[in-house]
């Protein structure tokens, strides 16, 4: 390995475990969203609901998901498939979890503002 290779590598695999160390709790409790968020990849005090938030409630769930199928669609594989359907499905566990705690955390003010947006997709879904 080249030296700046090694450097990246070992940069990545450092990153790697802060992360590890700091997600290791939700790790061992697949009914938080942590635990997802883990393999797809920020919690808020108050109800965001302007810019994208307007239209969608999980913006950067989306954004991953897009950029899966994307990449699949770019260059088909089963084993691409494979994982851009694993990706996909775990994106939205985690967003039904993720809104089942906004629901216990917001109340009644989640509940409207879920009337007015879709989850992922704007005016889809």
């Amino acid at each position: 390995m080249e030296p700046f290779s090694l450097a990246r590598s070992l940069l990545f695999l450092v990153f790697s475990l802060v992360f590890l160390r700091i997600s290791w709790k939700p790790l061992h409790n697949p009914k938080c969203h942590g635990f997802y968020r883990f393999f797809a990849f920020e919690n808020t005090v108050n109800l965001v609901t302007g810019g994208i938030y307007r239209y969608i409630r999980h913006p950067m769930y989306s954004s991953l998901m897009l950029l899966a199928w994307g990449a699949f669609l770019k260059h088909f594989s089963p084993a691409g498939l494979v994982a851009v359907v694993l990706t996909s499905a775990l994106l939205v566990v985690a967003g039904y979890i993720e809104e089942r705690e906004n629901l216990a955390f917001f109340g009644p003010a989640y509940l409207e503002y879920r009337k007015t947006t879709k989850m992922f997709l704007p005016f889809l879904f």
